[in-house]
């Protein structure tokens, strides 16, 4: 059966699984930053599906986020490596998987019911924008046609750039599709402007004209077009986290400028690397992120945290048998003519509960060498809270590792004993906390 006589089956299913969509409890993890308690920044791990189901019934979020974008898989047919480090050693780890057994129809369904569910929770003047490239960007317009409806499309956007390979075949593909659509013909929209230069690259001199010139040549100021050209996040560019097809941040400030004001609600729940909150961010708007892989959070967290943001984690599931032990050593010095004590906490060690099947093969032996000679290389980065209570790590010191380099150990005066969580990341996204009721020379490993 052809794709397009199936369509209607596609549609039928997509809107019967949407309506038994069912949500799950949101587990708080953490809260990180001065002002995490209560904040509306989410971030969740877990399957979007459940989570946005959960924010409309639990959080009564419909028809509040002002503004949606995602950045789902592509139907490539292919997987995705994030290239993590070690030290020196480049490692090549599973990001995302874009192959479905099922075919196109499979993918299609899978869209479908997550953009009924963001349709709902989408503000009735906010704007949806949906990246997509020629994989299936024809298939997913019409999608988007059913679930926001025909009159509701608003712009289809090209992202071109230079990165990319070519061929012998056809063209060189160098650019992605964004399709935007609106809830309702009410929605927000701020129109951005561009430099226009003139032909010739010379003053016009046209009557009520303002004109401007740079080092091109002169130009007017014109309405932004629908092609962007931007390039993509390079190998030494400063925002590269080294996840796999991470998106830039321009593209995605240039997106919500045009459509939200400060203070308002921003989400991906593709989120990947974390560009779109790490963008609202910077712009005072806030997020709302989901991903299902521990890579993609992790990696989210350590770009937030970099910026000073204060937001609140997530998990959809109990807290299970760690990928990763550590050993954290604690010690404890009294303080001549004082009640109080020096405490040291030190990162001393960490293993691997058998490499995961997302590494390559060639990767995994860089691995266990790596393990062999310095396994705190393998800590991407750490965190300590020092009044752990009601289940959720609110960590009063961050280490992130940068260039290379990781601080891993950390004094503080204490004037009473408390429960400590120290949190630690590996490169793969891997997670322990290690609770401490710490003693004299107290040394711990998790379990």
């Amino acid at each position: 059966m052809s794709l397009i006589r199936e369509f209607t089956k596609i549609v039928g299913e997509s809107q019967r699984q949407y309506k038994n969509v069912i949500g799950k409890p949101l587990i708080l993890t953490e809260e990180v930053g001065a002002e995490a308690a209560g904040s509306e920044n989410l971030l969740c791990h877990g399957d979007n599906k459940a989570f946005m189901k959960t924010l409309l019934d639990e959080r009564q979020m419909a028809g509040k986020i002002q503004m949606i974008y995602i950045d789902p898989p592509f139907f490539s047919k292919s997987n995705y490596d994030a290239v993590v480090k070690a030290g020196d050693t480049n490692i090549k780890h599973l990001a995302y998987g874009d192959k479905w057994e099922k075919g196109l129809s499979e993918y299609l369904k899978m869209l479908a019911v997550r953009l009924y569910l963001m349709k709902d929770l989408l503000a009735d003047d906010g704007l949806i924008w949906l990246h997509l490239d020629w994989h299936v960007v024809h298939y997913a317009k019409v999608i988007m046609d059913e679930v926001f409806g025909e009159k509701n499309f608003v712009n289809e956007i090209i992202w071109t750039y230079k990165s990319g390979g070519t061929s012998k075949k056809h063209f060189a593909r160098k650019h992605d599709t964004i399709l935007v659509y609106a809830k309702s013909g009410k929605y927000r929209f701020y129109p951005l402007q561009e430099k226009s230069y003139n032909r010739q690259f010379k003053p016009y001199r046209f009557k009520g004209v303002k004109e401007y010139k740079d080092e091109a040549g002169w130009y007017t100021m014109v309405n932004m077009k629908d092609v962007w050209n931007i390039d993509m996040v390079g190998r030494t560019s400063a925002e590269r986290t080294g996840y796999a097809t991470q998106k830039p941040e321009q593209l995605l400030s240039r997106m919500i400028e045009s459509c939200t004001r400060e203070g308002d609600i921003c989400a991906d729940f593709f989120c990947g690397s974390g560009t779109l909150p790490a963008a609202a961010g910077n712009m005072d708007r806030k997020f709302i992120a989901c991903d299902l892989g521990s890579l993609a959070i992790e990696s989210t967290i350590k770009r937030l945290v970099k910026q000073e943001e204060s937001f609140q984690v997530f998990d959809l599931k109990p807290e299970g048998k760690s990928k990763i032990d550590a050993v954290v050593e604690v010690k404890e010095e009294e303080i001549p003519s004082s009640d109080k004590r020096l405490l040291k906490i030190s990162l001393v060690s960490l293993k691997e509960r058998g490499l995961s099947k997302t590494v390559e093969r060639k990767s995994k032996d860089k691995v266990k060498q790596v393990l062999k000679e310095d396994p705190l290389q393998m800590v991407e980065g750490w965190s300590i809270d020092f009044h752990y209570t009601d289940g959720v790590h609110r960590p009063e010191v961050i280490f992130v590792r940068t260039k290379g380099e990781l601080e891993t150990s950390y004094e503080k005066i204490i004037s009473q004993k408390s429960l400590i969580c120290v949190k630690i990341v590996d490169i793969f996204g891997n997670v322990v906390f290690e609770r401490i009721g710490y003693e004299r020379n107290h040394e711990t490993e998790n379990h």
